[in-house]
């Protein structure tokens, strides 16, 4: 049985196969290892950069590092024996090019600032691929609303039908809600993307290790200041999850708009079979399963949020072993949101709309009786509120045409409405669907105008977004590629 690097010295009790699998962090370590290979390497330049290394111990090191980075980590170094996948590099690294050099690996380093350092910069990925996905899904969404600025739809409130809108203006709120989404992602970022290397257990070290180097050499934006902050604290991690937590309630909420839809009652949009399935005993069914599976998730991304953050409630300062508990709930948070967005990505894309069920729909259960009420203000000279209580009545009692608008009228004022100033013509207008909705020009209202302009403005947002992703897409990979670079060349000279 190989020996645990860690344990050797202090402790020598026997450890069950049941008590190493228990204290494991292996199956959430393969997933933060290979950015483990890059903190490894990059410590390794700065013990070189500050003296602490000779030459002689860092070119072996950075030799045996490299073959990691390019072969991948072997499955010895994931055996449960060892703690942590930081136990198990190191003693690959030792029986690689014995301890005499690779017990000098860990000099002024720590597995609480290795570790945070590699959950930061696996997250920092996660999160500009999420934005990646993101960025794709609303431009899904811009693409259907210019399809569909005229496709005239029923809009609900308390699932109630309540005023006529459209499809495009439907699903430009969404798109709106997700862009703010990219915003709480983009800004957490920059608090993900600062290095804590360099405060070793929590209160740094003796050895002249350069912070800022280290730093930047990674692509990290900052160091943590704060020693004991800097491994003790996961709140970068809490808040992308509680970010990614509020992007899957807006995405569970238009799947559950698209499971309302699909069914034979509404008949607004059919799924592609893809995203469907069938019943084993009813052959006639097509269950729109992805989106309720999608809703579902968004339970599961608010229960890692909420595991996450009852870990952190009761942990004194600084590091506690408890935190190994956090990495699995963010880590399955990252990815059930990232499988969530991409999917429902593809089921709009190749959705149905049916723009004739939806008009049909549009008109009824009096959904122009507001247009109504405010013709009447502004023909009869009356208040809204008496307008709002004749048209109220007239509903109450069967209908909305002139007949039953009088007698509204003259139960609520005393007479009826005045019909020099009113005619029929008014009415049929006021209560007609499409004029209703091209009467709204107001900035973000479902008329064709303004939805052509929020489609233009839309496009201009999401752009931009773009623009800034890729900006730091392309830092971090330049910052990598030259941590490599100067690897390979000090391990060659």
């Amino acid at each position: 049985m190989r020996n645990d690097v860690v344990r050797r010295g202090r402790l020598s009790g026997e450890r069950t196969g049941e008590m190493m699998h228990f204290l494991s962090s292996m199956v959430a370590d393969r997933q933060i290892a290979d950015a483990d290979v890059l903190v490894d390497i990059a410590h390794v330049l700065m013990l070189s950069k500050q003296r602490i290394l000779d030459e002689e111990t860092v070119r072996p090191l950075l030799a045996a590092l490299l073959r990691l980075y390019d072969e991948g980590i072997p499955e010895s170094a994931f055996d449960d024996i060892y703690e942590d996948v930081h136990a198990g590099i190191e003693a690959f690294l030792i029986t690689t090019v014995g301890e005499e050099t690779g017990g000098r690996m860990h000099m002024g380093k720590s597995r609480n600032d290795e570790v945070a350092a590699c959950l930061r910069i696996r997250l920092r990925e996660d999160v500009l691929r999420q934005l990646s996905i993101l960025f794709r899904l609303r431009e899904t969404i811009i693409c259907l609303a210019e399809e569909h600025t005229g496709t005239v739809m029923p809009g609900f409130t308390h699932l109630q039908h309540a005023q006529p809108t459209t499809l495009a203006h439907h699903l430009l709120a969404y798109e709106q809600a997700f862009s703010r989404d990219c915003e709480r992602l983009s800004e957490s970022f920059s608090r993900v993307n600062l290095s804590p290397l360099g405060a070793a257990a929590f209160a740094s070290t003796g050895y002249p290790v350069n912070r800022e180097y280290i730093a930047g050499i990674l692509g990290f934006d900052g160091v943590l200041g704060n020693t004991m902050d800097a491994v003790s604290s996961r709140d970068f991690a809490l808040e992308v999850l509680s970010n990614l937590s509020i992007m899957m309630t807006g995405i569970s909420r238009l799947c559950e708009e698209i499971i309302l839809w699909s069914s034979s009652f509404a008949g607004f949009v059919s799924l592609d079979d893809a995203f469907c399935s069938t019943s084993s005993i009813m052959p006639q069914k097509k269950n729109p399963d992805t989106a309720e599976i999608m809703r579902a998730k968004a339970a599961s991304l608010i229960g890692a949020y909420t595991s996450a953050a009852v870990t952190m409630k009761g942990l004194p300062m600084s590091y506690n072993r408890d935190l190994q508990e956090l990495t699995p709930s963010l880590l399955r948070g990252v990815q059930d949101a990232k499988h969530s967005t991409s999917l429902l990505n593809g089921m709009l894309m190749t959705a149905s709309f049916n723009r004739e069920r939806m008009k049909e729909e549009a008109g009824k259960s009096y959904s122009t009786a507001t247009d109504l009420a405010d013709m009447l203000v502004r023909k009869c000279g009356l208040p809204f509120r008496t307008a709002h209580s004749i048209v109220g009545r007239a509903v109450q009692n069967g209908g909305l045409d002139r007949v039953f608008l009088d007698e509204a009228a003259t139960s609520i004022t005393g007479s009826p409405l005045p019909g020099n100033s009113l005619q029929d013509i008014d009415i049929l207008d006021a209560l007609d669907v499409e004029k209703s909705i091209e009467q709204k020009k107001a900035k973000g209202s479902p008329s064709t105008l303004s939805i052509r302009s929020a489609i233009e403005d839309r496009k201009k947002r999401l752009e931009a977004d773009q623009q800034n992703t890729e900006q730091r897409a392309l830092a971090l990979k330049e910052a990598i590629d030259a941590l490599i670079r100067d690897a390979r060349r000090i391990a060659r000279e």
